[in-house]
Parts: C-alpha cells; sequence; structure tokens
C-alpha cells in the first residue's frame, strides 16, 4: 500500500499515513477539498478533490474561483468628485480588510491546531493493532518493553513525544498514552492522547487533554 502525506496552509508536510488514515481526516475536516496531497507514484502535490476517489470519499468540489468583477463604465465625473469617491471607498475597503482580518486569522489558527493534533493522533492510531494483538496472545495489556514495545521515547517524533503501553487504571482496559510533541504550542505540546481499546466490542476510544474544538470529533467529551 502507498504512503500517503499531506501538505498545511502553514507549508508543514505530515506523513506517511495509510489511506484509512487519510480518509479519517477527511471525514472530520482535517484535510479539505483543496489541501495538497501526494502518495508513491504521482510526479507531484495534487489537491484532494483530484484524488478522492483512491481514498474512497465522494466527489470533492474543486475550490471556488472568484469571479472577476467587469469594469465600470466611465461615469462622466468631474476629477474633485471622483477623487473623493476613491478616497471613500479606500477607507471602507480598509474596513472591511480589518474585518476580514479579524475572523481569518483565528479560524486559521484554530485549523492549523487541528491539523497538528489530528497528526499526532493518527500517528499514535498506528500502534492500536500491535496492541490488540498482543492481548490476544498473551491475555494481558502491552507494556513498554514487552516484545514488539519499545521504551516510551523509543516513539519520539515530530509529533509525538512519547508513547507508554499498559492498563488504564480507571476503566482497566488496555491501551497507550501519547503525549504530543509542540514546542512553543501551549495548546498541543506536552497534552496526552489516551486510547483504550475495550475488547469486548473490540472498539477504541479516544480522548485527550486538548480542548475539544482542536480535536477530531472521534476525541472529543
Amino acid at each position: 500500500m502507498s504512503d500517503w502525506y499531506y501538505a498545511t496552509a502553514d507549508g508543514q508536510r505530515h506523513g506517511p499515513l495509510q489511506a484509512a488514515e487519510m480518509h479519517a481526516l477527511a471525514t472530520d475536516g482535517t484535510i479539505a477539498a483543496q489541501t495538497l496531497v501526494w502518495r508513491d507514484g504521482l510526479p507531484g502535490w495534487r489537491p484532494l478533490h483530484e484524488l478522492a476517489s483512491e481514498l474512497g470519499l465522494p466527489a470533492l468540489p474543486p475550490p471556488l474561483v472568484a469571479p472577476v468583477a467587469p469594469r465600470p463604465p466611465p461615469s462622466g465625473l468631474s476629477g474633485c468628485a471622483i477623487a473623493a469617491l476613491v478616497a471613500v471607498a479606500g477607507v471602507f475597503m480598509l474596513a472591511v480588510l480589518g474585518i476580514l482580518a479579524a475572523i481569518a486569522l483565528p479560524a486559521y489558527n484554530d485549523y492549523t491546531q487541528r491539523s497538528r493534533a489530528a497528526a499526532a493522533i493518527a500517528e499514535a492510531r498506528v500502534h492500536q493493532g500491535a496492541v490488540a494483538d498482543f492481548m490476544a496472545a498473551h491475555g494481558r495489556c502491552p507494556r513498554n518493553g514487552d516484545p514488539g514495545f519499545e521504551r516510551a521515547t523509543h516513539y519520539a517524533s515530530a509529533h509525538l513525544v512519547s508513547i507508554e503501553f499498559g492498563e488504564f487504571e480507571a476503566s482497566a482496559l488496555c491501551g497507550l498514552v501519547a503525549t504530543i510533541n509542540a514546542p512553543g504550542n501551549e495548546a498541543l505540546d506536552g497534552n496526552a492522547i489516551w486510547l483504550e481499546y475495550n475488547p469486548a466490542v473490540d472498539t477504541w476510544l479516544c480522548s485527550s487533554a486538548v480542548e475539544d474544538r482542536y480535536l477530531p470529533h472521534a476525541c472529543r467529551g
């Protein structure tokens, strides 16, 4: 299977990810139709909507192109009147740009935070299969140092500081605790991601110390 990557608006590249992980990121809104993606065999980066079918996604509409405003006809006004209108329009445009900036900057920041949180969660989820397989074979929770499970800091990466495997005291379920690596980012850095496995229903529960607004829907609450 091909490894997939995606690039966020701030120029950060995330991956490698499996197609199922990319599908999950697209489904919860972490990546959108215009997000640039790449996989082995592609000559260059492509918008997600061009490769939606490969990931089992419904057809995604390409981003809309803003229409070109027609040039207004000559008004026949005097030079002074035109200058006054231009001045008024300039003031109005500055006000509009200020409003747009006030809306766009927080929205962009939230998008960036969601992307980084989703990348960390996706990286932690890669180890879910190994936890379930160990439980089935040994009848207990795996811990760091068990066969196939390295020390916690061995899993350090661009998105994670460490991963600890074991049993959750509160729920008595097996799983892992991943710590997010995001230096300088108070909303994410050092916060935990908890993935708990319930073998009775073969389901993984996801939760985190990160604010809900930055988390995929499956990990909120």
